[in-house]
């Protein structure tokens, strides 16, 4: 027989207010309600569990020996329920997944480990390269928590939340011939670059924008992340379209010139992307609300 487990808020209700009357307002049912779902318990149960007297109902000797255990798992359920909705960061332990590019890394890793350090000190990161996985499925299936980029693709299913516009930056040595006077097109097509090929990202996007503008640059080096870029250009003849967050977040060497690039829009919006299954996620939704305290920016900036 198959046992209805809404009966054992019945049995604690009665337990604790001892009176009908008190027990089915406790858990929001009618008196009728609540006594047929006694005879119910009764049934199943086995024992009689409460016999009427003027003080009230008073529990069966059998209905005093299972209080315990039932009253236990309740608050035990109660307390899981808890933990998914709320999450304490002073003390919650937990591990988070988060999906970002090279550039993600530099921007977004030393800020939040020391907002971490000092707010979260049992949270641990692990990062995981956007390009490298399928982040849709891995928000999914629960391998990865949080993904912040431009993903234009997630559709159905996902949440999303804008934090920043990124925009481009040249970059290039200070002895450098384009490092003085006005960076024009013609002069920005005439200087040998350094390209990050990144399939799949919102720097991706820029290199296919200009593509589509017929920009045709003379392209001497191609890379596949962002991180030796700047030591490049450092000791180097080319220059370096980057997103301006590296310039921003990253320990740039010394003796580097940062020039906006004669090419508007180039840029792309940088979001922070989650799956429904962790929406209500009491730790989950305290990581979101991190990184956006952290890195949200205005649309006006």
């Amino acid at each position: 027989m198959k046992f209805d487990l809404n009966l054992i808020r019945v049995f604690d209700a009665l337990m604790t207010e001892r009176r009908v009357s008190l027990a089915a307002e406790r858990i929001g049912l009618t008196q009728p309600a609540l006594s047929n779902a006694l005879a119910r318990l009764r049934i199943a149960l086995g024992d009689e569990l409460f016999t009427r007297s003027p003080s009230g109902m008073q529990p069966t000797p059998f209905a005093v020996d299972i209080a315990p255990t039932i009253r236990e798992a309740l608050r035990s359920l109660e307390q899981a329920i808890v933990r998914r909705t709320t999450f304490d960061c002073a003390t919650g332990v937990r591990r988070f997944r988060i999906a970002m590019t090279d550039i993600g890394e530099a921007y977004f890793l030393p800020k939040l480990m020391h907002y971490l350090e000092t707010h979260a000190p049992a949270v641990t990161v692990a990062t995981v390269r956007n390009s490298e996985v399928d982040v849709a499925s891995e928000l999914a299936t629960g391998g990865v928590d949080l993904a912040l980029g431009w993903m234009p693709k997630l559709g159905p299913g996902f949440f999303q939340r804008r934090l920043f516009e990124q925009h481009h930056r040249c970059l290039m040595s200070a002895n450098h011939p384009l490092a003085k006077g006005a960076l024009t097109l013609p002069r920005f097509l005439k200087a040998k670059h350094a390209v990050v090929i990144s399939a799949g990202t919102g720097h991706a996007r820029v290199e296919t924008i200009m593509r589509q503008r017929g920009i045709k640059r003379i392209i001497a080096l191609e890379l596949p992340h962002f991180a030796a870029v700047p030591y490049i250009v450092q000791n180097t003849a080319l220059i370096a379209t980057v997103p301006e967050k590296l310039v921003d977040g990253a320990l740039l060497p010394s003796g580097l010139v940062v020039r906006v690039p004669p090419i508007d829009e180039l840029s792309f919006q940088v979001n922070m992307f989650w799956h429904r299954r962790v929406h209500e996620d009491g730790a989950n939704k305290w990581l979101r609300n991190a990184v956006a305290v952290l890195f949200q920016e205005s649309k006006s900036l």
